[in-house]
C-alpha cells in the first residue's frame, strides 16, 4: 500500500472506564459535556465535544480502581482567565486539584485537576 492509499486517520474517542459513573458524569458537565438526561443508569455512555471527539464512559463493575492504566484529557480554556476560572470552579465544587494554574514556559497558562477516579485533567489556554 502506498501513500495515496492509506485511509485517513482521525482521534475519534476517548474511553474511560469509570468506577462511580455518576460522579463521572457530574464532572465532565462542569466541563461542558453534555449527557443524556438518565444516562447514570446505562451501561455505556458518549457525549461528542467540540470537534466531533467523542468521550465514552463505561463502568467497570469492579467499585475499585484497579489501576489498568491513566489517562490524561485536555480542555482548551479560551484564555488564561479561563483556565483560572475552571479550575477554582472545580476544586471549590471539591475535585482534587493537582497543580494550581501557572505560566508555563511554553507559553500556555495551565492547571492539572483530577477526575473522580483519579484520572489527569489538563486545563489550557
Amino acid at each position: 500500500m502506498n501513500e495515496t492509499d492509506k485511509p485517513a486517520v482521525r482521534m475519534d474517542a476517548i474511553g474511560v472506564s469509570t468506577t462511580d459513573l455518576a460522579a463521572s458524569l457530574a464532572f465532565y458537565r462542569r466541563l461542558g459535556l453534555a449527557f443524556p438526561e438518565g444516562a447514570e443508569q446505562l451501561p455505556h455512555v458518549e457525549a461528542e465535544a467540540t470537534g466531533g471527539i467523542r468521550l465514552m464512559f463505561d463502568p467497570d463493575g469492579s467499585g475499585e480502581n484497579t489501576g489498568r492504566g491513566r489517562i490524561a484529557l485536555a480542555f482548551h480554556c479560551g484564555d488564561a482567565a479561563g483556565v483560572d476560572a475552571t479550575y477554582a470552579e472545580l476544586t471549590g465544587a471539591g475535585y482534587h486539584g493537582e497543580a494550581k494554574p501557572w505560566d508555563a514556559v511554553w507559553g500556555q497558562r495551565y492547571a492539572v485537576v483530577q477526575d473522580p477516579d483519579g484520572n489527569q485533567v489538563d486545563l489550557f489556554a
